[in-house]
């Protein structure tokens, strides 16, 4: 049970990501949820007894290496030059 626990708790971590915060983080947000993808598959294909567990630990670890790197995007991209409302 514990282990439902934990990876219902990072599926819903990861559905809620894309509902906070702002357009301008969008990067970090998209590195995220590609990273939790790709390290749930890396762990959960790697050789062991326990399959379940090593998803959601390559999950967590993929998800925080992707934010940090979508983060690290976001922050070199410049911000669009805002107008001033009606032109």
């Amino acid at each position: 049970m514990n282990k439902l626990l934990i990876t219902s708790s990072t599926v819903a971590l990861l559905l809620l990501n894309g509902c906070a915060g702002d357009s301008q983080n969008v990067g970090a947000q998209t590195g995220a949820a590609t990273g939790a993808i790709t390290g749930a598959v890396i762990g959960y294909n790697t050789k062991g007894h326990d399959k379940g567990e090593r998803a959601v630990i390559g999950g967590l670890l993929g998800a925080a290496i992707g934010a940090g790197v979508g983060n690290a995007i976001d922050e070199t991209n410049t911000p669009p030059p805002q107008t001033g409302g009606w032109q």
